[in-house]
């Protein structure tokens, strides 16, 4: 089997780097064929010390810059695969910018010309504040042969276009094993912050680090997205206003060690909830707008988490191997 892997990879963000490892792992039977953002030489992809057959291709054309990269490489390989997989992430929204569902309906519109399968796989669908956005999303979801999502809200507007949606879990969540609590001996409180968290977020943290500093043993801020200027500055904020170390995390297992002194979190990274409640750390999930994706974490439990989770690894295990049949 071989499938395009499309999502928002390759542009430094931790938790869209850990979703795609998390395909390679879990579906080792599949060449994927990586879709991404980066920008440096597309090749083969090296998984631990050895290397695998998958492969990284850079995104269609979408862009004047997107021109001088070799996207004929990446429609040739999407005509020689089974279809094409959104794997993980919030793909389809308009929250911080329009071009985001058009970018990705463009992927989706090429493997409709090649008739290849469109699988979406634990997305989150939504919200949207254009027509254009709704749009977009629609019509992939509506051409979808599997549409698996990630939370309830996901699951509401894609029955609409879709009646055989799937409502599952984000799969980065099965990464990060149960904590003792007893083994947090620093009792840490941790603060994830996203690169365009506002001053009234900022103020929020610094009152109720204040108001419950005599329950933890210090505080540390956890940057997933290290390369945005933005996330830098709010960073440094923090670290000025809560006397806080700041912690770059590179991979699933920095992350993981970084939260295991954790004794509280507070986010505005969806991945930090996601890893926060994998781990069983009490955490607060500040969402940037009503209804968004981190609404849908915060009073989820780990135990129906894990047991979603497995419902849609299920449901692509099968649309996978069904092109077999």
């Amino acid at each position: 089997m071989r499938y395009l892997l499309v999502g928002n990879y390759g542009v430094g963000n931790l938790g869209d780097e850990m979703l795609r490892e998390y395909f390679l792992k879990t579906y080792p039977e599949t060449e994927w064929i990586v879709v991404s953002g980066n920008n440096s030489e597309f090749g083969t992809l090296r998984h631990g010390s050895g290397q695998v057959r998958n492969s990284e291709l850079p995104r269609l054309p979408f862009g004047l810059r997107s021109l001088f990269t070799p996207w004929w490489k990446t429609l040739s390989a999407l005509r020689k695969c089974e279809g094409i997989i959104f794997g993980g992430g919030t793909l389809f929204t308009d929250v911080e910018s329009i071009m985001a569902p058009l970018l990705w309906w463009w992927h989706a519109l090429w493997a409709q010309i090649f008739r290849r399968r469109i699988i979406l796989a634990f997305q989150g669908i939504g919200p949207f504040h254009t027509r254009i956005g709704e749009w977009c999303a629609q019509w992939v979801v509506t051409r979808a042969d599997t549409v698996i999502v990630r939370d309830r809200e996901s699951l509401r507007r894609a029955s609409a276009w879709n009646k055989k949606c799937i409502q599952s879990f984000d799969p980065v969540f099965s990464v990060f094993p149960k904590q003792k609590h007893g083994d947090r001996s620093q009792k840490l409180f941790i603060v994830i912050p996203r690169a365009n968290s506002p001053e009234s977020f900022q103020m929020f943290v610094r009152e109720l680090y204040e108001k419950r500093k005599s329950e933890w043993g210090g505080a540390r801020i956890i940057s997933l997205e290290p390369e945005a200027s933005g996330e830098r500055g709010v960073c440094e904020s923090l670290k000025s206003a809560l006397s806080a170390e700041i912690v770059l995390p590179k991979s699933p297992t920095e992350l993981e060690h970084a939260l295991q002194d954790a004794a509280f979190v507070v986010t505005q990274r969806y991945h930090g909830a996601i890893a926060a409640l994998g781990m069983d750390i009490p955490f607060l999930a500040v969402p940037q707008s009503p209804g968004d994706k981190l609404a849908g974490v915060s009073h989820m439990h780990r135990d129906e988490a894990l047991r979603l989770l497995k419902e849609g690894e299920a449901a692509l295990r099968t649309a996978l191997l069904s092109c077999q049949a």
